[in-house]
């Protein structure tokens, strides 16, 4: 990976992230392609019609169906998909955490049951990383110890140490791959902790960036705390993020979310929040949020959103998806899927442009003043 900084505004920052397979322009927002497809959506349209240059898999998901033995067999996540630029794929630790019923988390690993068919597994550092060579991903996230908020400082304490003892078998394990001649052009991003205590994010931080990952993440935000508090733990946790290194928020989330981490120093996003929120009706717009099944769509003949160029925009009406959504007609889940992931591409996109031009906090200003917002 190469990474360097295009430009910074305040602690706003423009960078470039080259990997074996792209070329990433920062602040990015990565797409969400939870089983190696970005619902409703094929390869063309985040190639040719979105343009995008990441997109996020993830480890558990693949690991239970197919199998990463498999997708190994048919060329790693690009063969396989027929995607050709950069994968990050997430540890799986968040989908073992939350989705079984019986997750269990010990000093070597997270012991959890299949959501599919109810059978045992058991997550260790070297296992996400081996499935994840597997994948063949671009960027590889490290298992870390994941818990819910609120939680007592006895709790984060542990959720700490077990973070930093993971990450340092981690990093140990994937140099001794590289020796043999695997995972050569994978990078290692570590993922820090601490809840919204600041006591336990310092301590977390000056650890993992003790050591030699490729990038941070920024994990364990964004399950239900308020976003001003989210926000002042960003705010608090990026000044001890290497300045020559990738900084990734995982899960966030709204747009205010973004802008407002940007603003912080993030560079890296994702969420599933934009097509998940596509298929339920709610549409973003330049100017807020709308719901494309209310009544007062039926006949409007103008587009999703007047200021925006995206393909559903350019070819459709707020009627005709209208109509698509209450016919349960599938083309509408892609369409509205195309739409909602181009406007948060082009925020990222025009938060780059208004770091390298100078004037992020007119930008910023102008995303809330839209939405008769501050």
């Amino acid at each position: 990976m190469k990474f360097k900084i295009d430009a910074t505004y305040q602690k706003a920052r423009a960078c470039t992230i080259k990997t074996s397979h792209s070329t990433i322009k920062t602040p990015v927002f990565m797409p969400v392609g939870t089983a190696a497809s970005v619902k409703a959506l094929d390869t063309n349209d985040l190639l040719t019609i979105l343009q995008t240059n990441i997109i996020l898999a993830n480890t558990y998901h693949l690991y239970l169906r197919p199998g990463d033995e498999v997708i190994a067999k048919l060329g790693g996540l690009h063969g396989f998909t027929g995607y050709k630029n950069s994968f990050l794929t997430d540890s799986g630790g968040f989908q073992a955490f939350s989705l079984s019923d019986i997750s269990k988390a010990d000093e070597n690993g997270i012991e959890f049951k299949s959501h599919i068919d109810g059978t045992k597994h058991y997550f260790t550092p070297k296992k996400v990383l081996d499935i994840q060579y597997n994948l063949k991903s671009d960027i590889m996230m490290i298992l870390d110890d994941l818990i819910a908020l609120p939680a007592t400082k006895e709790r984060l304490k542990i959720s700490v140490e077990r973070t930093t003892k993971w990450a340092k078998k981690s990093i140990e394990y994937h140099k001794k791959m590289q020796e043999k001649g695997i995972g050569n052009e994978q990078n290692i991003f570590a993922i820090i902790q601490g809840g919204v205590d600041f006591e336990f994010r310092k301590i977390s931080a000056t650890e993992l960036t003790s050591l030699d990952f490729d990038g941070f993440a920024i994990g364990g935000l964004s399950v239900g705390e308020e976003n001003q508090t989210m926000y002042d733990t960003v705010e608090f946790t990026t000044p001890f993020m290497p300045k020559d290194k990738p900084r990734y928020l995982m899960g966030v989330g709204t747009p205010e979310d973004i802008i407002e981490c940007i603003d912080r120093g993030v560079d890296m996003f994702d969420c599933v929040m934009p097509t998940r929120n596509a298929r339920n009706g709610t549409i973003f717009t330049s100017y807020g949020r709308l719901n494309i099944k209310a009544a007062k769509y039926k006949l409007d003949e103008s587009p999703i959103d007047e200021e925006c160029n995206c393909y559903t925009c350019k070819n459709y009406s707020k009627a005709y998806l209208n109509h698509l959504f209450r016919a349960k007609e599938l083309t509408y889940y892609r369409l509205a899927s195309i739409h909602n992931l181009h406007y948060y591409l082009t925020l990222t996109r025009g938060a780059r442009e208004s770091i390298i031009e100078g004037r992020f906090n007119e930008y910023r200003k102008e995303f809330y003043k839209k939405r008769g917002k501050k």
